[in-house]
């Protein structure tokens, strides 16, 4: 598979913005600074489609993004677990959050992204163990690849898995500054599609 174009369709708060149902969708979710705006970038081949910024949970909306005229769609939730954001508006974000991924007949998949030095967090555990319940678990996607070496992927990969609770799930290294792990990444992507 292969992106050649990709636009934003909509930025939602609430089921009654979202645009009207159609092709299926893969969504993206994960911590704030985990480097979700710089992978859909680099997924899309777009330089500035998703806000890139250098304070954590920018993103507090539900962004659609129309992908190949439509073929498909890539939606950005908001991230989570940034500690400078107030209880009141995470618990928003949640709300927000779990009203798309309980009702939202197009949702294919979720892709979970943990940053690859990391151990995943109880939030991140949570949310897998969550879209795993339902049906919606994508694959884990390991980002900001280029900051381990190549012989620490499987350790790594494995340290996720274990913590995540996702031994059968399969974890793609990606590098947004290297720009590696596209490939695998769109394949995944094209089997839930």
């Amino acid at each position: 598979m292969q992106i050649k174009k990709a636009d934003l369709l909509q930025v939602a708060v609430r089921p009654a913005q979202y645009p009207p149902a159609g092709p299926p969708e893969i969504a993206f979710a994960g911590r704030s600074n985990v480097g979700k705006s710089s992978l859909l970038n680099l997924l899309t081949n777009r330089r500035h489609l998703a806000r890139v910024s250098g304070s954590p949970g920018k993103t507090q909306t539900i962004n659609f993004y129309s992908i190949n005229d439509d073929e498909f769609r890539i939606v950005d939730l908001p991230g989570y677990g940034y500690a400078k954001v107030s209880r009141s508006i995470t618990e928003k974000w949640g709300e927000m959050v779990d009203a798309y991924l309980l009702n939202r007949e197009a949702l294919k998949a979720v892709c979970l992204l943990v940053d690859i030095r990391r151990e995943p967090t109880a939030m991140d555990t949570e949310l897998f163990a969550f879209l795993a319940h339902h049906g919606l678990a994508g694959p884990v996607i390991a980002t900001k690849s280029d900051k381990v070496s190549r012989g620490a992927y499987a350790g790594q990969a494995g340290l996720i898995l274990s913590t995540l609770g996702a031994a059968d799930t399969p974890v793609i290294p990606v590098s947004a500054l290297k720009r590696t792990g596209v490939e695998d990444l769109l394949e995944a992507i094209n089997e839930f599609l």
